[in-house]
């Protein structure tokens, strides 16, 4: 061992990052838009997983004729899940494999900003897709698949921007708020998910879709790109 004694570095321990300075000039609307932008993953993701079950309870099913006038709605009705419906999840859960592939692949190429806002795309066309009633149960794991996998993919491109975006002294503050939305996020979705589904199926995935969109917007909003940059 060297002979000496570990000094502590006082001014490096003062200048420790704090919330509030997230909000300064500079940052000030990168983090407001790194907190929706993580909100909306949370949202749409955890939205996808328990929206899989009440679609596949509904057997795809979705069209109901209701009313006199002939006026259709789309609820999902309560039932047991079956042995397929659980296979169908497996399937839908493995999703997230080449989701995180297909960022790797794109994330270098595309720059993180329009890396998220490609598969916040891709998640909207899924969502529309949704808006088809069709009874083949193979064409509704299809879309499931491929929404549960690009938003996966979109959080992995989140957790690589952020704390790229920031500086040493605030990284762990602004990774750790931005998580932290996304709990916020994951807090909300239940009652689109398992409660407005109850009313409308198609309303429901219109939320997701709608919150996507202004994800989209908000991807292309972050004033800074930071492909190519080292972290400093």
């Amino acid at each position: 061992m060297l002979l000496g004694r570990l000094i502590v570095d006082d001014v490096a321990q003062m200048n420790r990052g704090r919330i509030k300075d997230l909000l300064v000039q500079d940052l000030k609307w990168t983090t407001l838009l790194l907190w929706f932008i993580w909100t909306a993953c949370a949202f749409c993701y955890y939205g996808v997983v328990l929206m899989t079950t009440e679609l596949f309870e509904a057997k795809g099913n979705l069209c109901a004729l209701s009313g006199m006038d002939g006026d259709f709605t789309c609820t999902a009705d309560c039932r047991p899940l079956s042995s397929e419906d659980y296979l169908d999840l497996l399937w839908t859960t493995l999703a997230e494999f080449p989701g995180i592939f297909f960022t790797i692949l794109v994330i270098e190429r595309l720059g993180r900003k329009a890396t998220m806002a490609l598969e916040f795309a891709v998640f909207v066309l899924s969502i529309i897709m949704l808006f088809i009633c069709t009874s083949n149960r193979t064409w509704l794991t299809f879309i499931l698949f491929v929404a549960r996998g690009i938003i996966s993919g979109v959080f992995q491109a989140a957790y690589v921007y952020t704390p790229e975006v920031y500086p040493t002294s605030l990284r762990a503050v602004g990774v750790g708020t931005c998580s932290g939305m996304a709990r916020f996020g994951a807090m909300l979705t239940p009652i689109v998910a398992q409660v407005l589904t109850r009313t409308s199926i198609h309303l429901a995935t219109a939320t997701y879709g709608i919150v996507a969109i202004f994800a989209i917007v908000a991807a292309l909003m972050l004033p800074i790109e930071t492909r190519g940059r080292a972290m400093a």
